[in-house]
């Protein structure tokens, strides 16, 4: 259940305020422990990413998770794509893009979630959703998925508001007059979609975002559940509604106020990354290759100079990994 889960321990936050305060962090120590990488002159916001522009490239990245995930076949869940959000989101509180860069960590989390979830896909399987060299994206998949397991500290389940939903629609077709309330799906499944651009699942219960959900779709069919709401949702616990009714106001604010990231600076931040980035975590660099090879070799039995290993060509255009088209 929610209440006693990890997720509500772990992973809910008070407000938007305590999110951006952990962002800033990660943001502010990477700078400070590869300050000495940068150029000796000029400013170093001109070298390294600032915290606003790490989240307008973890956005454009958000979207390209979805387009991911929506082109995968066999058809994905919903709960899948829910669950990929969630590690998606909580990976970069504790770390920053500039140690690893957004499109490699997205793979990742989408296969840990197919696991989680049991869509049962396999390795090979999953990479042919991805264009590119797939041995190369099964080695970048397969070396991230124990560190993003570590990351969330190994808690892995996730509760997505799609069984509050459903227990909402059939409360509502059992208790209150409402017509025909399947007729709020297409409204309810928009909703949520955009609700996973924005921090909610990080903020508000997965109950929550189902009922705002719910809320938002009556609004578009010109229905009004605010009877449903006070007369029979929480007849029992009247001293509870007035935190729920401000709960569902800040989750639809979030989903109203939020703006799609500019492409055109995007680009030029992922060129910006492309400098300041981790080469340790970069599998186009030598240190990331030597690293990989000393992990899986014995030091007496190391390979040859030219040995070739399946390391993802990353870069900026999503190339070799691509995900984003």
């Amino acid at each position: 259940m929610y209440p006693l889960s990890s997720q509500r321990r772990s992973w809910t936050f008070a407000n938007e305020e305590q999110l951006r305060v952990f962002r800033v962090e990660q943001n502010t120590k990477y700078i400070e422990e590869h300050e000495a990488e940068a150029p000796s002159t000029g400013n170093l916001n001109d070298f390294f990413l600032t915290p606003e522009e790490e989240r307008l490239l973890l956005k454009q990245y958000e979207i390209y998770l979805v387009d991911f995930c929506r082109r995968f076949e066999p058809p994905m869940p919903k709960c899948v794509i829910g669950t990929a959000f969630h590690y998606f989101k909580r990976f970069y509180l504790n770390n920053t893009p500039m140690d690893y860069h957004p499109k490699e960590i997205l793979a990742t989390c989408v296969f840990v979630a197919c696991k989680v979830e049991e869509f049962n896909v396999s390795i090979n399987q999953f990479v042919n959703n991805i264009k590119g060299d797939r041995n190369k994206a099964t080695d970048i998949v397969l070396s991230n998925e124990l560190l993003l397991i570590g990351q969330l500290n190994y808690y892995l389940t996730v509760h997505n508001p799609f069984r509050p939903i459903e227990g909402f629609l059939i409360d509502i077709k059992t208790r209150s007059k409402m017509i025909n309330p399947d007729r709020l799906r297409p409204h309810i499944d928009s909703f949520i979609d955009s609700i996973f651009f924005t921090d909610a699942c990080m903020l508000h219960t997965p109950s929550q975002i189902g009922l705002a959900s719910i809320l938002h779709a009556a609004s578009k069919e010109q229905e009004n559940l605010d009877s449903y709401v006070t007369d029979l949702l929480f007849v029992s616990a009247p001293e509870r509604l007035r935190g729920l009714i401000e709960a569902v106001r800040k989750i639809r604010m979030l989903v109203k106020n939020y703006e799609p990231p500019d492409r055109e600076a995007v680009k030029a931040i992922e060129k910006k990354l492309d400098k300041c980035r981790n080469q340790n975590n970069n599998p186009d660099s030598e240190l990331y290759k030597e690293r990989l090879r000393r992990l899986y070799t014995d030091e007496d039995d190391m390979p040859a100079e030219d040995a070739s290993f399946h390391i993802a060509n990353v870069s900026s255009d999503t190339s070799a990994m691509n995900i984003s088209q």
